[in-house]
């Protein structure tokens, strides 16, 4: 064995690219469950913003006439818009169905509420932000394999 092949050698490997290549493999592998991680996160937020709504809709109309400014809407209309969307596509994207829709249609719910909500403070609006930012994986992505959608995919080619 030369110089140069031992130089290559390391931690068992012949060369440092393999461990690199392992690396990958094993972050590859592990993908499917940061998918699954991340739309359970997010739906989880979007969920227990509906059950809050509808828990008490008299307030949440309350809120929608004098607090929120959903542009073009009526405060009714806007109120059980929201905990509808909220509360079906929470359950969607958690499940990977229709994930790509789900994750849009939560998108859009979140841009609202910060364009409605003016008095949202610094903390608030980043953690709209953080939400933003982890729908964009499965709307983007897809919801990855631990999803009904890539289950349904599978089974029919679609």
């Amino acid at each position: 064995m030369d110089i140069t092949s031992e130089s290559r050698r390391y931690a068992g490997f012949d060369r440092p690219v393999e461990l690199i290549r392992l690396a990958i493999r094993g972050l590859n592998a592990l993908a499917p469950l940061g998918d699954l991680v991340i739309r359970l996160w997010v739906a989880n937020v979007f969920w227990k913003s509906g059950l809050s709504k509808i828990q008490s809709i008299d307030t949440t109309i309350t809120l929608f006439r004098y607090e929120y400014s959903v542009p073009l809407l009526p405060p009714e209309v806007a109120a059980y818009l929201s905990m509808f969307t909220e509360l079906t596509f929470s359950v969607l994207l958690a499940l990977g169905l229709a994930g790509r829709l789900s994750a849009v249609a939560l998108f859009f719910v979140n841009i609202v509420a910060v364009i409605s909500y003016p008095a949202l403070e610094e903390a608030g609006l980043i953690q709209h932000q953080l939400w933003g930012l982890l729908l964009l994986v499965p709307l983007l992505h897809g919801p990855g394999k631990l999803s009904l959608d890539h289950l349904i995919s599978r089974r029919y080619g679609a």
